[in-house]
């Protein structure tokens, strides 16, 4: 298991909270404030040996859910960002279809800025530098450049997924649980 295995939170009722790191998990677990855990796979961190010579082994579920407050804000919009808006879109330019990666992409606002469009997940898509100076300041229909998908806010289990790109299996299976019909990843 890579040592960037990120361990995903979940509060007392399974909601999604965030990744934690492999060290935050651990001081959660030896605190005794994980109330259950999911997932067939464990993050071991080996500690010092002891006087009797014994080593200390600590085992993290790569899912746990911990005591604390259950009220969940779904309305929460998480920020627009370049490297989970071309996640989104698959690293996929939405006017021609072909893929590219990071570097060669940029954020197209479908509703013109000039014109009031805004900063937000339903009106940003993934575009080629080259569609994206083709369509310029208009909007994909007066480009005549429909749209190839329909963009989207991810939701708190589809925004964990973007954020994170070691995901592991049991973690997705769960992730995944909570996917709308739009959302696809690798």
């Amino acid at each position: 298991m890579q040592m960037n295995t990120r361990i995903l939170r979940l509060n007392k009722a399974g909601v999604p909270l965030q990744w934690l790191d492999r060290e935050d998990a651990a001081t959660l677990l030896v605190k005794g404030l994980v109330v259950w855990s999911l997932g067939d796979t464990t993050v071991t961190i080996r500690g010092g040996i002891n006087c009797h010579g014994l080593r200390s082994i600590l085992n993290i579920p790569t899912i746990i859910a911990t005591n604390g407050d259950v009220h969940y804000n779904d309305h929460h919009v998480p920020a627009v960002c370049n490297r989970l808006l071309f996640r989104r879109d698959r690293n996929t330019c939405m006017y021609c279809g072909d893929q590219f990666n990071q570097e060669r992409l940029t954020r197209d606002h479908i509703i013109p800025r000039s014109r009031g469009g805004s900063e937000s997940w339903t009106n940003l898509v993934a575009a080629c530098r080259r569609c994206n100076q083709r369509k310029s300041d208009k909007t994909p229909e007066e480009a005549c450049m429909p749209l190839l998908a329909i963009p989207f806010k991810p939701n708190k289990m589809e925004y964990l997924a973007l954020a994170n790109r070691n995901i592991l299996s049991d973690q997705m299976s769960f992730l995944r649980s909570g996917f709308s019909k739009h959302m696809r990843i690798n």
